[in-house]
């Protein structure tokens, strides 16, 4: 007896991680329904994804707040109605890069490494004045950014293999009346963090999403090679 239902809890834990790691499609705020007192979200229209892979002890882009804070550039080609980020670590288990996505040479290096994976909290970001992607490679570096949303834990994101709640997704819908909610064309970034105590290390996913095509967006590690990826 004591053997089955040791069977049945083993079991039930597996199902539970295999459950807690899949990655539902990203849904839309506008547009939003609630049907019989659930949510409904229509899936973003565009989406981007990029997977990455941080090594432990890497350095950090910059060191902002007291946090070793890492980034990722997104060229915006026109303005939008919304925008959703979210990000998941480790990348879940089963996900695969397509001929669409943006893949880091780090994360191809290291895809085999599931162990790693960080508290992730991200922020969205827009560079002050630069309209023009020709702008962002000289530009960037010294550029002013507004920033727009920031996010730590949502309930809507799958737990870690730790069970914790700690990955991260933000909505941003476009505002007329608030310039730092106005989501036009340009340089924008998706920075990246652990909230608590420890490093930023292991794989993850972060996803671009938004209700219209947006075509041209661009994602890249490095400003300066946000031309070459509108590119691609």
């Amino acid at each position: 007896m004591k053997e089955k239902c040791f069977l049945v809890a083993a079991l039930f834990a597996i199902s539970s991680l295999i459950n807690a790691q899949k990655l539902d499609k990203f849904g839309a705020d506008l547009g939003k329904k609630s049907v019989m007192g659930k949510e409904i979200r229509v899936p973003y229209t565009d989406l981007t994804s990029y997977f990455g892979f941080i090594k432990p002890g890497a350095a950090p882009d910059e060191v902002k707040g007291g946090k070793k804070m890492y980034y990722i550039y997104v060229w915006i080609p026109i303005a939008a109605p919304e925008i959703g980020v979210r990000m998941i670590s480790p990348v879940p288990d089963g996900t695969k890069t397509s001929d669409k996505d943006y893949v880091s040479a780090a994360y191809t290096e290291n895809a085999a490494d599931v162990k790693n994976f960080f508290d992730t909290w991200i922020t969205l970001e827009r560079a002050e004045g630069i309209l023009k992607l020709e702008d962002v490679a000289s530009k960037a570096k010294s550029a002013k950014w507004i920033t727009i949303d920031k996010n730590d834990d949502s309930s809507e994101m799958p737990s870690q293999p730790s069970g914790s709640k700690y990955n991260s997704l933000m909505r941003i819908t476009s505002s007329t009346s608030d310039p730092t909610k106005s989501l036009v064309m340009g340089l924008y970034r998706i920075g990246f963090t652990t909230y608590k105590t420890g490093e930023v290390q292991g794989s993850f996913l972060a996803q671009l999403g938004a209700p219209v095509k947006l075509p041209g967006v661009a994602i890249a590690v490095k400003p300066e090679d946000l031309a070459a990826a509108a590119k691609k």
